[in-house]
């Protein structure tokens, strides 16, 4: 079977491709749209578990709903087992059609890595490579893993890793520049992707601390790297990608949005979780989005806090609007 379907070598003349990152909770049908409309150029499903999947788990298969506006698409998969993550890779790519699998290695959250998933797997380089082996042999579509520069700063183990992913047949490497024990404090250590870029022959893909347009370019200077992903320079702020792209291709400086704008731009985010997951719902699960959206307003505490009481879109907008008033 060939490792990577022709339908996707279109990947490899797409050059400096800004990719909405992962992030469980977040990246739902809804906030991918809108990274789509604002120039993200592929998004990825929230991170969805192998086991989950082979059980038929309901809330599992709702995470990869998709749309074809937000194509080209990418699920990601995380698990610890090879035969469990190519069997679960296997009904993705029938089922779902998404353009490509990612493997997360990479997640730190206690959670994930006490089952020796996520960032748990970079303690076992054999292992990784036997896993992306097993699912790149599954699926005829492009297979990428995600991970981070290793367990803490006295195991960083991220250029055998990626030259283990490398082996194993992926398509590209993502590396986020911390350590599992850093999770998201300090700051990224962007030397080492650069490093994992000299090491490796496929694709590298540079992630964290990218919360300007300037962040990108710096990193795409510093690292080398092929593509960047954003995460949480992303979160109540989906114009980054429009930002990012004009500074690439132009080096133009769009402002970011007035307030009305984005009190609007926040509503256009409602509406569109509404769409997909009722209102009832989507209010409860838009509450840290909106703060994000608030964030660095003035006297926005109030409506915060006022906001974490509603359960309908009426009395969101109302709330919003006194933020402008």
């Amino acid at each position: 079977m060939s490792r990577v379907a022709p339908a996707f070598l279109y990947f490899k003349v797409v050059i400096e491709m800004i990719i909405l990152a992962p992030m469980a909770g977040v990246t739902d049908l809804a906030f991918r749209l809108l990274a789509k409309e604002y120039g993200c150029d592929l998004t990825v499903s929230e991170m969805i578990s192998a086991q989950g999947l082979l059980y038929n788990n309901e809330r599992t298969k709702q995470l990869l709903l998709s749309d074809r506006r937000e194509k080209p698409f990418v699920v990601q998969l995380f698990g610890h087992d090879p035969t469990a993550l190519g069997k679960a890779a296997e009904i993705v790519a029938n089922e779902y059609q998404p353009d490509m699998i990612d493997l997360n290695m990479g997640c730190p959250t206690p959670k994930i890595v006490k089952n020796n998933d996520g960032a748990a797997l970079l303690k076992d380089p054999a292992l990784v490579e036997r896993i992306v082996n097993e699912v790149v042999s599954r699926v005829n579509i492009p297979v990428t893993v995600k991970i981070r520069i290793g367990w803490d700063e006295q195991s960083i183990n991220c250029l055998e890793i990626a030259k283990r992913i490398e082996q194993g047949g992926a398509y590209w490497i993502t590396v986020h520049g911390r350590t599992r024990e850093q999770f998201y404090s300090g700051q990224a250590q962007w030397n080492w992707i650069g490093l994992v870029k000299e090491a490796v022959s496929i694709p590298v893909v540079g992630n964290g601390d990218i919360f300007t347009a300037e962040d990108a370019s710096r990193m795409l200077a510093e690292t080398g790297c092929d593509h960047i992903m954003i995460g949480r320079g992303a979160l109540g702020a989906p114009w980054i990608f429009q930002q990012v792209k004009a500074y690439l291709e132009k080096g133009e400086i769009i402002e970011p949005p007035s307030l009305p704008e984005r009190v609007a731009i926040a509503l256009r985010h409602l509406e569109l979780k509404i769409k997909f997951d009722g209102e009832q719902q989507a209010v409860r699960e838009m509450r840290s989005h909106l703060a994000w959206y608030l964030k660095g307003i003035p006297n926005s505490n109030k409506i915060r806090a006022q906001l974490n009481q509603v359960s309908t879109y009426q009395e969101v907008r109302l709330l919003l609007n006194k933020v402008i008033s």
